[in-house]
């Protein structure tokens, strides 16, 4: 079990995340469509996610939903890295009704994110382009490179929960330990 905290004048956040879990959580950050999304990311990842967010969301909910993403990606980095004996690439195709997202991912300690989502309007009070930021942040500190395009869809929740759905299946998958694997790297190293 890793364990992260963060402390600014925005947000207060303590994170309790284990990789190899059963997809329990437990997420507080105010915020209540934020809220969905991480349980339904913690579900499909089976990661065990314990999170408790404090943040200016009376200002709005950037700030909260972008240092969730980066103490969710520095707990995962720490987990991840040095990798070894894992699959490490990955990719799922998330249907949700009329709705389709897919995700590609490398474990590469290489961050890197094509995001192709619309990201205007809202759902409820959480605003789409704030989705866009939560990836951002944990990609870039999970050090990994993600591709999360949109294959199709109209329905704004279905789109979005789709994108964290791909993100969480895909992630399991390319965490599959598997010993022949080693290395997964000609280099020696990722």
């Amino acid at each position: 079990m890793i364990e992260v905290k963060r402390e600014t004048k925005e947000t207060n956040i303590e994170l309790k995340l284990e990789l190899y879990g059963s997809g329990q959580y437990k997420i507080e950050t105010g915020i209540g469509f934020f809220n969905h999304m991480l349980e339904s990311f913690s579900k499909h990842s089976l990661i065990d996610i314990d999170l408790k967010c404090i943040g200016d969301i009376h200002v709005d909910f950037h700030h909260s939903v972008e240092d969730c993403g980066i103490v969710i990606g520095q707990a995962l980095h720490k987990e991840l890295f040095p990798i070894k004996a894992i699959e490490r690439f990955s990719n799922s195709n998330v249907v949700m009704d009329e709705s389709c997202v897919e995700c590609s991912l490398d474990i590469s300690n290489r961050p890197y994110i094509v995001y192709e989502i619309e990201d205007i309007g809202l759902i409820g009070d959480f605003d789409i382009e704030l989705a866009e930021e939560f990836f951002r942040a944990l990609v870039l500190n999970a050090g990994l490179s993600v591709h999360l395009i949109k294959q199709r869809g109209k329905n704004r929740h279905h789109i979005i929960e789709a994108a964290f759905k791909a993100l969480a299946i895909s992630i399991r998958r390319a965490t599959l330990i598997n010993e022949r694997v080693s290395i997964p790297s000609t280099k020696g190293t990722v």
